[in-house]
């Protein structure tokens, strides 16, 4: 069987880009070796952990705001195993309709574990299919501690923290990124005692400092025990559970938990694609080196995603499968990182769009600052959503928004007025003359915008 296109992986960049080629007339086969569609994300990542984190806010809220809205809970309860089923279900129909959307497009779904061969060949349960272009989108995996190895039960990754049987009573996350933070959040509000253990300085290393350290804060103030600048050194299994021994400012730090949550990063799955075969080069990391056009080190094979440098983002994935479809039909898409908004679902939600304050000071750039805290919003108040701020920064000489940080309800989706703002180039000064509706969350960045310019209104 000979194809113009073959994808391999069918996760938010590979299905994407496997779509997109075959709008674009284009023959097209996914490789999948998996049963369900949708790779990390729609499986065992973003989609389910989302669910998860819904289920378990609305339970959350209900027991620390029922009253105060007016809302008789004399006893509010949750079923774990019900939160569960509805994750999954969840789940099924997001893969199921990655599933409809390759029918939709004519796109052919072959599953099995591919190995790459040489004259563009691609062997799948002992088959060979032939492809012009070969686009590879296999993700990436958690990295285990060498001290502290994966069993699956105890010592576990995110992808074992999203079906456990039960809540446990003690779990220690190693590693206050995003992923340790968002699940530490869920089961949190189920009553589960949390200890994060971090080696650098600060959680969500990356985060605009502020905003981490607002982050912080609230997630102390959740009933989480967060330890920065804590370097975790052994881990041992008990009768009991696991103990667990760090050092911090040169103190050693003894905790006892029941599961250790281990969220310290994740790596390219590069291995096993037969790379060797056809002289494609990966850095001491694993990544696939590639081209500013995603071509390897092979002239007809590309890599997008997880397997290359850069943020670890589904969405920047899809970005790069649409962008890697159009540049092999002989189009000159680009994909401007800067506009890859970065989020993290806690409660409140954290959203940054371009440069942080740190960031552009590194960069020599001459900047103005303006923040409004979330408290003075009044759709904020009706909604009793009154912790957090937002936070603007504008290039001096332009007057352009060069970033926007979010800390708040509902930041995923007020970011997108930050993006849009970046992608037209905007000012800080357009945005801040722009009308926003009354009472709406958004009305914080305008007011962060006249804060910038010294002038704001409403506090």
């Amino acid at each position: 069987m000979k194809y113009d296109v073959v994808v391999i992986g069918s996760g938010p960049g590979g299905y994407v880009a496997a779509i997109r080629a075959s709008q674009l007339g284009f023959r097209v086969a996914c490789i999948e070796k998996n049963t369900s569609l949708g790779g990390t994300c729609l499986n065992i990542g973003c989609i389910p952990s989302k669910a998860l984190l819904y289920s378990t806010e609305i339970f959350h809220l209900l027991n620390t705001q029922g009253k105060a809205l007016g809302i008789y809970c004399p006893e509010v309860n949750f079923e774990f195993n019900v939160m569960m089923r509805r994750k999954e279900q969840v789940v099924k129909a997001s893969s199921d309709g990655v599933s409809y959307l390759f029918q939709k497009n004519g796109v052919s779904l072959i599953h099995g574990e591919a190995t790459l061969l040489e004259n563009k060949r691609i062997k799948v349960n002992n088959e060979v299919i032939e492809a012009e272009h070969i686009i590879l989108a296999t993700g990436s995996e958690p990295i285990a501690l060498p001290f502290l190895p994966f069993d699956g039960k105890r010592v576990i990754s995110s992808t074992e923290m999203l079906s456990l049987p039960k809540v446990p009573k003690r779990i220690g996350v190693i590693g206050g990124g995003v992923i340790g933070v968002e699940l530490a959040s869920v089961y949190r509000r189920l009553g589960a005692e949390i200890t994060v253990i971090e080696m650098l300085p600060d959680i969500c290393s990356g985060v605009d400092l502020l905003l981490a350290k607002q982050l912080h804060k609230s997630l102390i103030s959740q009933g989480m025990q967060i330890y920065t600048d804590t370097q975790l050194k052994e881990g041992t299994i008990t009768e009991n559970g696991i103990a667990l021994k760090a050092i911090k400012d040169g103190e050693t730090l003894n905790v006892e938990v029941d599961v250790v949550l281990v969220a310290v990063g994740r790596r390219p799955f590069s291995q096993k694609l037969g790379l060797e075969n056809v002289k494609i080069e990966t850095d001491s990391k694993g990544f696939i080196k590639v081209e500013a056009n995603f071509v390897t080190t092979h002239p007809n094979i590309y890599a997008i995603g997880d397997l290359i440098d850069g943020p670890m983002l589904a969405h920047k994935a899809s970005e790069e499968g649409i962008a890697v479809a159009e540049m092999i039909a002989g189009l000159h898409p680009s994909v401007d990182y800067s506009l890859i908004p970065n989020i993290i679902y806690t409660h409140p939600e954290v959203a940054t769009v371009g440069l942080s304050e740190e960031e552009a000071i590194r960069g020599g750039l001459e900047i103005f600052i303006g923040s409004c805290p979330i408290k003075f919003n009044p759709r904020a108040r009706c909604i009793a959503e009154s912790e957090g701020l937002v936070k603007v920064i504008g290039e001096r000489k332009s007057g352009r928004l060069i970033g926007m940080h979010l800390f708040c309800a509902q930041a995923s989706e007020l970011i997108i007025e930050g993006m849009l703002a970046m992608k037209k180039q905007a000012t800080v000064e357009e945005l801040a003359n722009s009308p926003n509706g009354h009472p709406t969350l958004s009305e914080a960045i305008k007011e962060a915008c006249l804060a910038a310019l010294k002038r704001p209104i409403n506090f």
